[in-house]
């Protein structure tokens, strides 16, 4: 699902990028993604996350997906604009992830699930283009977060079938991940390190 006017406005602000760099310094602590290996990030948006995780994790390649044609026309032009020319920038759709069957050796995702209308079949994809061991990073927010009078009136969210906290473990684990590294708020959001095991 594209993001409407309003939550584009809250996820490409300055703001943005401090909360990212804080969550992709707690990523790198949990020391599970190398440097050298093939990465993506789903849900790019103008490619701050992707310029951030580039300089971190230092990948053999980095490429970054969005939905939205605007959002990675913004990307390009905040990655060039950064010196990140060699960032493939695409559109695709989580759910059909333009990649053979574990060939990445991590995704990351900062709140793209919650996006997915389907987001059982986005997580199993996410999982189908991982190598075994792979790592799958997410930053997610649970419906109180979301669905509350305020948000509903503002931003535009799927509205059946959301997740909570014990529907998201159960769906990670179907899909054959283990958590490693965990922060969570049960009735906010979760940052989650998982590890493809299967």
């Amino acid at each position: 699902m594209k993001l409407n006017w309003a939550e584009r406005v809250v996820v490409n602000n300055p703001v943005r990028v401090v909360i990212q760099r804080f969550i992709i310094r707690w990523i790198k602590n949990q020391e599970v993604v190398a440097p050298g290996g093939l990465v993506l990030e789903v849900g790019c948006g103008r490619g701050a996350g992707a310029c951030l995780l580039h300089d971190e994790f230092q990948p053999a390649l980095l490429s970054a997906l969005d939905l939205d044609p605007r959002m990675i026309r913004q990307a390009a032009a905040y990655v060039r604009a950064r010196g990140k020319g060699k960032i493939p920038l695409f559109v695709a759709d989580t759910l059909r992830l333009p990649y053979r069957s574990e060939a990445l050796d991590a995704v990351f995702g900062f709140g793209v699930l919650h996006h997915l209308p389907d987001w059982r079949s986005g997580l199993q994809e996410i999982a189908r283009v991982l190598k075994k061991g792979g790592a799958y990073f997410l930053e997610e927010f649970y419906p109180p977060f979301y669905q509350n009078f305020l948000a509903r009136r503002l931003f535009l969210h799927p509205e059946h079938d959301r997740f909570y906290s014990p529907d998201l473990h159960r769906a990670l684990k179907k899909a054959g991940f283990v958590t490693r590294g965990l922060l969570e708020q049960k009735h906010l959001g979760i940052l989650a390190l998982a590890v493809k095991e299967t």
